[in-house]
């Protein structure tokens, strides 16, 4: 059986994964049905399109599904996310599907990537998930950013020191961050203090011992002072 077929929705079975996954995070009746809507479509396009690594298809629901959702638990009350380089939904249409029969409840997913962008977009709609897409780079995106946001997001899109001038914007009109990090975090957050005071607290990953998930309180430029 050849890669492509192995990933064919038809023929791959995720019930064990699912199973595991909806475990660590349990989620309404609801929400579990937007999810397997999001995974069928996933799958459909990662046929003819690598959203997500060739090894990750057979635990999708463990290695992304879950990986997202668990961002939900560390701001229960937040009602309006920015996914930053959203790319094939994680974690920003997962915590989308998760939002959508919350009142006032939006994720704004980020993508560059037009084709990406585009898968975002149908997902959204075959979810009918709490999501908006913006197709453009964040750093032209944030900067002119007028909406009040309560957590931004990122997974697997660059290094922190990166990632907290992007958010920086929005951390400093009381947002904060929450970024999946694998196991080089502590040498991630070593370059990005040479940049910039962050107030962090690092939680590990439920669903990955290696993993880390940096929550930024507060951020500045070393030029600056830290409020």
């Amino acid at each position: 059986m050849s890669p492509r077929r192995a990933r064919d929705p038809k023929t791959l079975d995720l019930s064990e994964d699912r199973a595991r996954a909806l475990a660590m995070n349990p989620v309404s009746r609801e929400t579990a049905q937007r999810l397997d809507r999001f995974v069928e479509l996933l799958l459909k396009w990662q046929r003819v399109s690598n959203l997500i690594a060739d090894s990750s298809v057979g635990h999708v629901w463990t290695r992304h599904i879950a990986d997202s959702l668990q961002l939900i638990a560390l701001a229960p009350d937040a009602r309006t996310w920015v996914d930053l380089g959203s790319g094939a939904g994680f974690p920003g249409l997962v915590l989308a599907c998760a939002l959508a029969d919350t009142a006032g409840a939006m994720v704004h997913l980020i993508e560059s990537n037009a084709k990406k962008a585009g898968f975002l977009r149908e997902a959204a709609r075959a979810t009918q998930a709490a999501a908006t897409v913006h197709h453009g780079r964040a750093e032209d995106l944030i900067p002119a950013w007028q909406h009040p946001v309560d957590v931004v997001t990122a997974r697997a899109l660059a290094p922190l020191s990166i990632l907290v001038g992007l958010a920086a914007p929005m951390v400093k009109k009381g947002a904060k961050a929450l970024f999946l990090k694998g196991q080089d975090v502590e040498a991630e957050l070593t370059e990005a203090t040479k940049y910039w005071n962050i107030e962090t607290v690092i939680v590990p990953s439920r669903t990955d011992s290696r993993g880390r998930i940096v929550e930024i309180r507060a951020v500045t430029a070393r030029n600056e002072r830290l409020h």
